[in-house]
């Protein structure tokens, strides 16, 4: 058979063949699929590598598809055939998804008519409209993946939407289902919006809502949501469904649509469907609607009784359903029916509910959207039945106190006392509301203010004040039936009791609300102040009976005491559920569960004391059993949690050693043919207490004798080839971990048996915990490294919060500090191999994960300098560009989210280099890549592009002359990169600029790279005569007019328009690369003949020179007093090529511009700047310009001796580099001119000149590169 296909290949020609695994023939396969005769088996095996090939080699088929227009609708027609004569559904949706990717990939509307043809003979000739399936599901797979083809739908084969009706009314729901949602991708379209609008109104509005109501499947239910998500979008179809009124005929003989408005019945039986999805997007409709008019629109959910089912949607835990119903309820409280219908009173209690559990949650926004949903219900509640709140009563003073402290703080404090006091009503002024029926729910409600209050947000807090505003003015402390306590509490508890009584009640006394409180009022029903009373119990046992017990224990220990203790400890796990995490690592960490070891074996031995024994062993599994739902929330399994549970009640009874006999019970090697498993049992008991223990800092064992003793358990337990379960194979490894530093390294037989029990595991996550420690363990044997090391580092960076890991590298100043907080820094700068799985992790990781890897390589690169990883990194993001740029197209490199990051880091590692160096091979491939992937993107691609023009523009500064001229001929030959370039700097001119001058967005940064790579290739290639292959054009007169007028560029920006104008002025405007261009602006006369003086400046005029002068000299004083460097060296190099240029094309011209009286002033200004203002580069630069062109009234010869006296006094050594450099030009200057210098003043500069640093008297080739924000610049010499 290979013999066969090998011949067919032979047959069609090399070029057909596809480089899969194995090869594929393409011809072979359109002609299988073609084939009458041909089996289905072998038609869905061609299928199939026809469907790799469209996923892998997408580019070959369509070049080899799209020149054979016949051959190209031949296959659709086979395609589609093939979609209705198979019957199985998965078959059909193979051929449909293959058809739907090959008429994407071929990019032509001429395949979708096609389809639409072959479509709508299908639909005419369906004996029912069950065979019509396979067509609807075609239809809306491509209306998805092709925005243009509902456009073409609607507009060429309208036709099809009657065969759409019908599919509606035939009695299946899958066929309905893939109608509507092919409804749903046509109205999202505006032209489909457009062309049914009337469709809608006159044919499917009521066939739509009769389909939604009597819907049953969760598919139809869902593709109708989303029809009517885009139905909702417009006003004209709101008022559509909202009007649509079912006749009184049809209405009597309907169990859903009763009533005039079959909508808001239909969205709230989604409410009452209890799935939380459809909850959701049901509230969102609703909320759709009432946004177009509530006024209009709400009294018909009103009287449907929607709010009702809203307020029991409130009670789950979804933030996105809880945040749909608060916007809809919202909404609905615009409407003044709502409160009369009593809504509200029904509602409260849910929504005191709701704030309370979302006040748990870290959302701001549902926290600000809950409360004033809040405040909303009780401002617009008119009648309560309760008293005025007493300003005297606990409750009041609180919120009194809260006013009092926002009073010593500045800023928003007098507002919100402003809110509050504002809200106080008068006492003894009756004012009679019905929202709060029920004591304990006004109680949970203040609860929740002044949890609100005290939040650290300040949005928050705005809101919750006027809450809290809201809540004094119309709401009052009343009456509340007492509850009657169950009387069987045990003596410690009712000792409690009376304790808390008595102290209440001295302390309430003189309070009127003692005389009428929920614990002394008779004939109590309420019971909501139960849970306020144990979280009372609780607050008291913490603070005052287990500190009064541990002192006790100090001086005498009482084994009937501590059952007593215990037992109470242990029934406070149940008593108040919400705080018992809390509760247990407390606990745990004051070393409870060494004392209750060490009670266990002093009193509970040889089968002693069995009521404390069952006391500590219940109270010891509860406290386990707590921490673990705490410390393993992100993989709790209820059988697992079983098993651990059944474990410590069966072997904690009989766990009474000592924590030295315990130890050797970990070596304790089982009987060969013994069934028993209590050894094992006990083992395992022990191990989780050890564990427990240790995670909250109760090492009770000393880590070298717990290593030595975890390691034997371990190679016992392969010995006897026992399966430890993964909780306690989770303790083992991290006791190890923590005990590596104070016991001896692992032996090579222990290593191999941690790694043949890992191997025999699933998946390693069950074993992982996100501890640094473990991480160390894993990362710092070679053996462990090579064999898991990716697999830990996948799991540590997918736990590892990337919002933490940036507060604390921006937090941690010192590498101490930041290596505390990434523990990772510091193993990687031990162990630089691991780099290597960081990188693949890049690749081969999720999004979420990358961005966290690729955050810590940039950490570690920042911090550690002195670390050489360089040559190495660099050879791994070649091999990873190479592998993307090769199986990616254009629009999937845009949508990749890491290779961003990956580009950054790329550049990162490209700016460490320090001075110049040679570019070998892997630099120039780099440099290859880079530039072929900037000639894929578009401008808009801000997130690939920056770091890549980044990357090349320091690539280009930080080489050698030979490297460099290597460099630039790569760049050159890449037409790609070079029209890039051009469209960049076209949207100079086209993009708009923020208000703010100062401010930099992405997009001028991106422009300010452009410009600066641009000026770079514009003087290499003139310097090192290289081939051009792709020209610039660039209009002189906007460039010029950038720098002249300003109007709003940032600064960045102005000094990269300004380095490639001093770029081209190098130039003399001529140029193979950049071709000068001066457009007359709109509305301009026909040009005039040029004057002698504009013949010799072109293509400047002299009107632009004097213009350019002046504003250059604005800027240098502008930027300079603001201690901008950066433009003002870019503006005086740019005067110094300006005056050059002037000098070689009309020496008069250029000596006026140098002697203009205006340079004075200039020079005085900077000069006035500081005391050292002489010794700054720019100004010694310009002194040298003015000398340079003899402009003696400029610069007298009285004041270049005060100068050459002050740089004497200055200590030349611990001058910067570029300073000495302007100086020694300055003093050469003055030797070379004809200005007349005394005697006295020719030695000093000799002396001076003698006394610079050598290296200022040769050119320095090396650019010192800087980073603003986001834009790498050179600075300019």
């Amino acid at each position: 058979m290979a013999a066969g296909c090998e011949r067919l290949r032979d047959r069609h020609g090399a070029r057909w063949t596809l480089p899969l695994r194995p090869p594929l023939c393409l011809a072979c396969a359109v002609e299988t699929l073609g084939d009458g005769g041909a089996s289905l088996v072998r038609k869905k095996h061609a299928l199939s590598r026809l469907r790799d090939a469209l996923a892998w080699q997408a580019l070959p088929v369509v070049q080899l598809l799209a020149p054979d227009e016949r051959g190209c609708l031949c296959l659709i027609g086979t395609l589609f055939g093939m979609c209705h004569a198979v019957e199985d559904s998965d078959t059909q949706d193979q051929f449909g998804e293959v058809l739907v990717q090959l008429i994407v990939e071929l990019k032509s509307e001429q395949y979708l008519r096609c389809i639409l043809d072959e479509s709508q003979k299908e639909l005419c000739k369906a004996t029912t409209r069950r065979g019509s399936l396979p067509t609807f599901t075609l239809l809306g797979k491509l209306a998805d993946a092709v925005p243009v083809f509902a456009d073409i739908l609607v507009v060429e084969h309208s036709n099809l939407v009657d065969h759409l009706l019908v599919g509606l009314m035939y009695p299946n729901e899958g066929v309905k289902a893939a109608v509507c949602y092919l409804y749903g991708k046509l109205y999202s379209s505006p032209v489909g919006t457009e062309k049914l609008s009337v469709h809608f109104e006159e044919r499917l509005c009521g066939l739509f809502l009769n389909t939604f109501g009597q819907a049953q499947t969760k598919e139809l239910q869902v593709n109708c949501l989303g029809l009517l998500k885009e139905l909702l979008k417009s006003d004209r179809f709101v008022s559509i469904l909202m009007d649509n009124s079912k006749p009184e005929e049809e209405s009597e003989n309907s169990d859903l649509l009763e009533g005039e408005n079959p909508l808001p019945l239909i969205l709230k039986k989604l409410l009452l469907s209890r799935d939380e999805m459809l909850q959701a997007a049901s509230s969102h409709c609703m909320a759709a609607v009432l946004v177009h008019s509530p006024s209009r629109y709400a009294p018909a959910f009103i009287h449907a009784d929607v709010p009702e089912f809203l307020f029991e949607c409130l009670m789950c835990s979804s933030e996105i359903l809880i945040w749909s119903v608060y916007c809809s309820l919202l909404l609905l409280t615009e409407e003044r029916l709502f409160f009369s219908k009593c809504h509200t009173v029904y509602g409260i209690e849910s929504l005191v509910r709701s704030l309370q559990h979302v006040l748990q949650l870290n959302n701001v926004e549902l926290h600000k959207q809950g409360l004033l949903l809040f405040t909303e219900i009780v401002k617009s509640t008119t009648r309560v039945a309760c008293r005025v709140w007493d300003p005297r009563t606990r409750g009041c003073r609180k919120v009194q106190e809260c006013c009092i402290e926002c009073i010593c703080f500045p800023g928003p404090a007098d507002i919100i006392v402003h809110h509050i006091a504002s809200g106080f009503v008068p006492l003894g002024q009756p004012v009679e509301i019905k929202l709060f029926t029920n004591r304990g729910i006004c109680i949970n409600a203040i609860d929740v203010l002044m949890k609100t209050v005290d939040c650290p947000v300040l949005e928050v807090v705005v809101e919750a004040v006027k809450a809290v505003a809201a809540f004094l003015r119309v709401n009052s402390c009343y009456r509340c039936p007492r509850v009657e306590f169950l009387g069987n509490m045990d003596s410690y508890y009712s000792t409690l009791w009376k304790v808390s009584e008595m102290l209440a009640a001295v302390e309430l006394q003189s309070d009127p609300m003692a005389q009428e409180n929920a614990f002394t009022a008779p004939c109590s029903e309420n019971k909501e102040t139960l849970n306020n009373f144990s979280e009372f119990l609780l607050r008291i046992c913490d603070s005052l009976c287990i500190p009064m017990v541990m002192n006790y224990l100090e001086r005498a220990v009482s084994s009937s005491v501590m059952e007593v203790f215990i037992s109470a400890l242990n029934t406070l796990f149940t008593v108040v559920p919400n705080m018992r995490d809390k509760f247990s690592k407390k606990l745990a960490s004051s070393c409870f569960i060494r004392l209750i070891l060490e009670l266990k074996a002093r009193f509970c031995s040889v089968q002693s004391n069995p009521a404390l024994n069952q006391a500590c062993s219940s109270f010891l599994c509860n406290l386990c059993l707590s921490l673990y739902s705490t410390t393993e929330k992100e993989r709790t399994s209820s059988q697992e949690e079983q098993e651990m549970s059944e474990l410590l009640q069966k072997s904690l009874p009989q766990l009474n050693y000592t924590v030295a006999e315990s130890l050797l019970l970990l070596a304790e090697n089982p009987e060969p043919l013994s069934l028993d498993q209590s050894l094992c049992n006990h083992q395992h008991c022990f191990i989780l207490l050890l564990y427990f223990a240790y995670t909250l800092g109760d090492r009770f064992v000393p880590e070298t004798e717990l290593f030595l003793a975890i390691r034997n358990f371990l190679l016992l337990a392969q010995d006897h080839r026992d399966c430890l379960p993964p909780y306690i194979l989770r303790a083992v490894l991290y006791l190890l971990a923590v005990c590596q530093d104070k016991g001896k390294a692992l032996d090579s037989r222990s290593l191999c048996t941690i790694k043949r029990i890992l191997d025999n595991l699933p998946d390693l996550s069950l074993v992982y915990i996100h501890c640094p420690l473990l991480l160390k363990f894993f990362l710092h044997c070679p053996e462990l490294m090579g064999r898991f090391g990716h697999q830990v580092l996948q799991l540590w960076f997918s736990w590892e919060d990337c919002n933490h890991m940036e507060t604390e590298e921006a937090a941690f100043g010192t590498s101490d500090q930041l290596n505390n907080a990434n523990p990772l820094l510091p193993i990687l700068k031990s162990n630089s191999s691991i780099l290597l799985i960081l990188l693949d992790l890049v690749c081969s990781s999720s999004v979420e994960v990358a961005q966290k890897v690729l955050m810590t390589l940039r950490t570690f690169l920042e911090k550690n300098e002195d670390v050489f990883v360089c040559d190495l990194l660099r050879s791994q993001f070649l091999q990873i560009l190479q592998q993307l740029l090769v199986e990616s197209s254009s629009a999937s490199l845009q949508a990749n989210r890491n290779l961003p990051i990956l580009l950054s880091l790329l550049f990162l590692v490209q700016l460490r280099n320090k001075g110049m160096r040679e570019l070998d091979s892997t630099d120039f491939k780099l440099l290859h890549q880079v530039s072929n992937l900037c000639g894929k993107c578009r401008p808009k691609d801000i997130d690939l592009l920056q770091p890549s023009l980044n990357f090349l523009y320091c690539t280009l500064h930080q080489t050698t002359p030979c490297s460099q001229q290597r460099a630039v001929a790569v760049l050159l030959s890449n037409v790609s990169l070079l029209e890039l370039l051009q469209k960049l700097l076209e949207c100079t001119w086209m993009w708009s600029f923020p208000s703010e001058p100062t401010y930099l967005s992405s997009e001028d940064a991106l422009l300010s790279s452009g410009w600066l790579l641009a000026a770079s290739l514009l003087i290499y290639q003139h310097r090192y005569n290289t081939e051009v292959h792709q020209t610039l054009s660039v209009d002189l007169r906007q460039v010029l007019n950038a720098v002249i007028f300003r109007n709003k560029k940032p600064v960045l920006l102005l000094v990269s328009i300004v380095q490639f104008l001093r770029a081209i002025l190098q130039q003399n405007f001529s140029s193979l690369l950049v071709t000068v261009v001066q457009n007359t602006a709109q509305g301009a006369t026909q040009p005039q003949p040029l004057s002698l003086e504009d013949a010799a400046l072109h293509p400047l005029t002299t009107q632009q020179v004097f213009s350019l002068v002046v504003s250059l000299q604005n800027l240098l004083v502008h930027v300079y007093l603001q201690k901008d460097l950066l433009l003002s060296q870019a503006v005086v190099a740019c005067l110094e090529t300006l005056l050059e240029y002037l000098y070689v094309r009309n020496q008069d011209v250029a000596l006026h511009v140098a002697s203009q009286p205006w340079h004075r002033f200039l020079l005085l200004t900077l000069l006035s700047g500081s005391q050292k203002s002489i010794l700054q580069p720019e100004i010694l630069r310009l002194m040298t310009l003015f000398l340079k062109y003899q402009s003696s009234n400029i610069i007298s010869q009285k004041e270049i001796g005060q100068i050459l006296q002050e740089v004497a006094e200055a200590n030349l050594v611990e001058l910067p580099e570029a300073t000495s450099r302007a100086l020694h030009l300055f003093l050469c200057q003055i030797q070379s001119s004809r200005c007349q210098v005394e005697p006295v003043q020719a030695r000093t500069i000799q002396t001076l000149l003698e006394h610079l640093p050598q290296q200022t008297n040769t050119c320095a080739k090396h650019q010192d590169i800087v980073c603003v924000g986001s834009v790498t610049i050179a600075l300019p010499q």
